[in-house]
C-alpha cells in the first residue's frame, strides 16, 4: 500500500471544494468543509492510503451539503461522450494485428477520465498518443501469459466513462469476467448504475464491492468480493486508487493505469503522463 504524503494535502482540499461546488455548497458550507477536512488532516496518520483520507474527505462533504452524489451529472456526461466513440474504438479493436494489445492500450487511454486528479485533457489525442507511445512499466508479456492460465479474471473498475473503455478490453478476453464496482458514490468512481449504462452488463457479470472509497479497501470489502478475489487467477485493478490500495497484494494483480501524480510517479518508477501495465 502506498502511504500518504505531505504532496497529497493540497489535493486533498481542492477535491473537497471541487466536490463542494458542484454539490451546490454555498460559500459558507465550502468555508465550513474546508475547515473540517483541514481539522481532519492534523489528526490523520500518514501511514494511511491516500483512498482512505479521500474517503473521510468526501464523506464531510457529503454530510455538509446534504448531496449523496456530487459528481452525479459529470459521470452521465462521460460515460456518453465515451459511448459516442465506442463504435469508432471497437473497430480499430476488431481491425488490429493484436487485438488484446490495442483493447489494453484503449482501457489505459480510459483512465485519463478522472475527476480526482482534476485535469485538463483531450480524449482523442489521449487516445492517439496510447496506441503509439511505449509503456514506461511493460508487463504485458506476463498478463498475456496469466490470462492463458485463468479461467476467470476479477475486473476492478475506476471511473465512470473509463468503464466503456474496459467494456473494448473484456470483449478481447477467452475468460469469463467479473466487473466489480463501488457500492455507493465517490468522487466520478464507477457504481453498477454506471456499469449498467456502458452495457457492461452484456459482457460480465456486474457486483459491488459493498465498500463506497475510493479504490479497493479490502477490509471494507462484501464477503462475496473476497471469495471473488481468493478463487480468481487474473485481477485487473484500473487507475491510481487501486494502486494505492492493492499495490501490495502480489503478482495475480495487474495494475492498468496513467500515471498522473508525483507520488504514484515515484513509487512505480515511471513518470508523470507515462503509461503504465504493472504486474503486483
Amino acid at each position: 500500500m502506498i502511504k500518504t504524503y505531505l504532496g497529497c494535502y493540497p489535493c486533498f482540499l481542492r477535491q473537497a471544494l471541487d466536490a463542494a461546488r458542484l454539490a451546490g455548497a454555498s460559500d459558507e458550507q465550502q468555508k465550513t468543509i474546508l475547515d473540517r477536512v483541514l481539522e481532519m488532516l492534523t489528526q490523520i496518520a500518514l501511514s494511511s492510503t491516500p483512498p482512505e483520507i479521500g474517503d473521510r474527505v468526501h464523506r464531510i462533504v457529503r454530510q455538509e451539503v446534504g448531496h449523496r452524489d456530487p459528481y452525479r451529472e459529470a459521470k452521465e456526461t462521460s460515460t456518453r461522450q465515451a459511448l459516442a466513440l465506442y463504435p469508432r474504438l471497437r473497430k480499430c479493436v476488431q481491425e488490429a494485428d493484436d487485438p488484446l494489445d490495442v483493447a489494453v492500450r484503449l482501457s489505459i487511454a480510459g483512465n485519463i477520465i478522472d475527476l480526482g486528479p482534476h485535469q485538463q485533457y483531450d480524449l482523442w489525442d489521449v487516445i492517439e498518443r496510447v496506441l503509439t507511445q511505449p509503456f514506461a512499466i511493460d508487463d504485458r508479456t506476463a498478463f498475456r501469459e496469466a490470462l492463458g492460465m485463468a479461467d476467470r479474471v476479477l475486473y476492478l473498475a475506476d471511473n465512470a466513462g473509463e468503464t466503456v473503455f474496459d467494456r473494448l478490453l473484456i470483449e478481447v478476453l477467452q475468460v469469463p469476467v467479473v466487473y466489480t464496482v463501488k457500492g455507493g458514490p465517490v468522487l466520478n468512481d464507477a457504481t453498477r448504475e454506471d456499469a449498467l449504462a456502458a452495457g457492461l452488463d452484456q459482457v460480465a457479470q456486474v457486483v459491488e464491492t459493498r465498500s463506497d472509497a475510493p479504490g479497493t479497501i479490502l477490509d471494507r470489502c462484501s464477503d462475496e468480493f473476497w471469495r471473488l478475489y481468493n478463487e480468481v487467477g487474473v485481477i485487473v485493478a484500473k487507475g491510481q486508487a487501486n494502486y494505492e490500495t492493492l499495490s501490495h497484494v502480489g503478482p495475480k494483480v495487474f495494475f492498468l493505469l496513467q500515471v498522473k501524480c508525483p507520488v504514484i510517479a515515484r513509487d512505480a518508477g515511471a513518470g508523470v503522463g507515462s503509461f503504465v501495465l504493472k504486474q503486483g
